[in-house]
C-alpha cells in the first residue's frame, strides 16, 4: 500500500486538470473522475475553439474584471497569476501569442492543443484518469474536532464535545467506492449542458452542508422585444458603445463590438453586459439597450457631418447618403426608428428629421426582455458560497479535506481570459493544499 495521500478530483475540465497536475507534482496519488468521454470538453469550445486561456495583465487588473466576489480571489490570483500561467503552459511546450486586449491564445489557435498539453502532463505525472465516470456522492464521517473550533455539543455530564465532518471517500454512479484522503470538487456550473454541465457537483456540495447561491446564466446572448434584429442576424458592429438602463438607472456601459442575432443581440460588449443585468431580467424587468453607433463623434460633430453629407447628396435618396455612415442592412432600421423614410431625397430633409436621425445614430434603442439561458451561457454566475471556503487553500470551512476549484465556486468574471485564469488559480491553490499532509 502506498503511503501517499490519495486525492480524487471530481471534474476533468480546466480547474480539475490544473488541480490534478499540481497535486500529483507535489507527490500525491491523484485520480480524476470525469463523466464525459474525454477531458476538457468545455475547454474545447472556449473562445470559439481558440481557447483564450488567460489575459496578460497583473492580478489587480484581473481582479478588476471579476464581477462576483473579487476579494475572495486575491490570494489565489496573486500566488498564480497570468504570467505564471503563461510560464506553466510554455513549460509544457505550448507556444502562446498575445492579441488585442492582452488576450492570450495558443499560437496554433487550437484549443485541442491546450487540452492535449494538460492531459499529457497529467499522464506524465501518473494521474489516473477515469472517463465516463460519474460521481454520485461525497461521503464524510464525523470526528472530534480540536478545541479551537467553535461548533460544540454537550454530553450528559455537561462537557462540551466538538465535532468535524471530514471526507472519507466518494461513491460512483455504478456503486463503486473510491477511497479519498482529499477530494477536490471541480465539476463546473450548469452552463453549456451539452458539455456535461448538469449541476451534480453543486448538489453534492449542498448535501455536504454547503450553501449554493442562486444560479444565473452569465456571458450570455440577450433576447430583445423587437424582432427586427432577425433581419440583421450575423451583422457585427465594431467601435460602438452600449448603455443598459433600468428606467433612469444606468446598469452597464461599455465600448467595443456587438452582434445581432435572430432573437436579439450578442458579441463581447453584450456578453459582458449580461453579467450585470441577468438578475434584473430574471425578475421580469424590461431594460433599455441604447447603442451609440458613432461614439467617437460628439453630437455637434456628427450633426455637422450630416449637414455636409446631406448637402453633397442633395438629389440622392437618404439611404444612399447613409451608406457612408452605416452598414447597408442597418440603414432601414435607423431610418425607421428615426421616423424618416429611407427613400426621401436629401434635399427634402428638414431640421427636425435630421435631428431625429442624429439622435438615433447616437442612441439606437432596443428593449431587453431575457437571456438565451444556460444552453448558450459561457459561464454560470453563482455557486458554492465563498464565505464557506478558505480563500488561500480552497478548502471547505465545513468539511475538512474537501476543496473547491473553478466554476463551481460563486465567482465569475468578464470575457477576455479572466474566467479561465480563475480556473487555473483556484485549481493550483486547491491542488497544492490537498497534497499537503495535516
Amino acid at each position: 500500500m502506498s503511503d501517499r495521500l490519495k486525492v480524487v478530483v471530481i471534474g476533468g475540465g480546466a480547474a480539475g486538470m490544473m488541480a490534478a497536475i499540481t497535486a500529483a507534482g507535489c507527490g500525491a496519488d491523484v485520480t480524476i473522475c470525469e463523466q464525459n468521454e474525454k477531458l476538457g470538453k468545455k475547454l474545447f469550445i472556449t473562445g470559439k475553439g481558440r481557447c483564450n486561456l488567460t489575459n496578460e495583465s497583473d492580478p489587480a487588473a484581473h481582479l478588476s474584471q471579476v464581477v462576483s466576489h473579487s476579494k475572495f480571489l486575491y490570494s489565489a490570483e496573486n500566488a498564480f497569476d497570468a504570467n505564471r500561467t503563461m510560464d506553466f503552459f510554455s513549460g509544457l511546450g505550448l507556444k502562446l501569442k498575445t492579441e488585442r486586449g492582452n488576450r492570450v491564445f495558443p499560437e496554433s489557435d487550437h484549443s485541442s492543443d491546450v487540452i492535449r498539453a494538460l492531459e499529457y502532463e497529467c499522464r506524465r505525472l501518473g494521474v489516473e484518469i477515469l472517463l465516463n465516470t460519474k460521481v454520485k456522492a461525497i461521503r464524510t464521517k464525523t470526528i472530534v474536532k480540536d478545541e479551537t473550533n467553535e461548533s460544540t455539543d454537550t454530553d450528559k455530564k455537561g462537557r462540551q464535545t466538538l465535532y468535524q465532518e471530514i471526507c472519507t471517500d466518494i461513491v460512483l454512479q455504478n456503486g463503486n467506492v473510491l477511497p479519498a484522503d482529499r477530494v477536490i470538487l471541480a465539476s463546473g456550473g450548469v452552463s453549456y449542458p451539452l458539455t456535461g454541465a448538469d449541476g451534480s457537483g453543486l448538489a453534492m456540495a449542498g448535501k455536504a452542508g454547503h450553501s449554493v447561491t442562486k444560479l444565473y446564466p452569465a456571458l450570455v446572448p440577450l433576447i430583445t422585444q423587437e424582432n427586427w434584429t432577425a433581419d440583421l442576424a450575423g451583422l457585427s458592429l465594431r467601435n460602438i458603445a452600449v448603455t443598459v438602463k433600468d428606467g433612469k438607472k444606468k446598469l452597464y456601459e461599455e465600448f467595443g463590438e456587438m452582434l445581432f442575432t435572430h432573437r436579439g443581440v450578442s458579441g463581447p460588449v453584450i456578453l459582458s453586459a449580461s453579467s450585470f443585468i441577468t438578475k434584473a431580467l430574471e425578475e421580469g424587468k424590461k431594460l433599455d439597450l441604447l447603442i451609440d453607433l458613432k461614439p467617437a463623434l460628439s453630437e455637434e460633430v456628427l450633426d455637422k457631418r450630416l449637414l455636409r453629407e446631406i448637402e453633397e447628396a442633395k438629389t440622392k435618396q437618404l439611404k444612399t447618403m447613409m451608406a457612408s455612415l452605416l452598414p447597408q442592412s442597418l440603414i432601414p432600421v435607423v431610418c425607421m426608428q428615426a421616423g424618416v423614410s429611407d427613400t426621401v431625397r436629401c434635399c427634402e430633409l428638414g431640421k427636425k428629421q435630421r435631428r431625429a436621425l442624429l439622435e438615433t445614430l447616437k442612441s439606437l434603442h432596443l428593449t431587453l426582455t431575457g437571456t438565451e439561458g444556460f444552453a448558450q451561457a459561457i459561464i454560470t454566475q453563482g455557486g458554492v458560497a465563498t464565505k464557506e471556503i478558505d480563500p488561500k487553500t480552497m478548502e471547505s470551512k465545513i468539511v475538512k479535506h474537501l476543496y473547491f476549484a473553478g466554476e463551481c465556486i460563486d465567482v465569475d468574471a468578464q470575457t477576455g481570459g479572466y474566467n479561465l485564469q480563475i480556473a487555473w488559480s483556484t485549481g493550483r491553490a486547491a491542488g497544492l493544499s490537498a497534497a499537503k499532509p495535516d
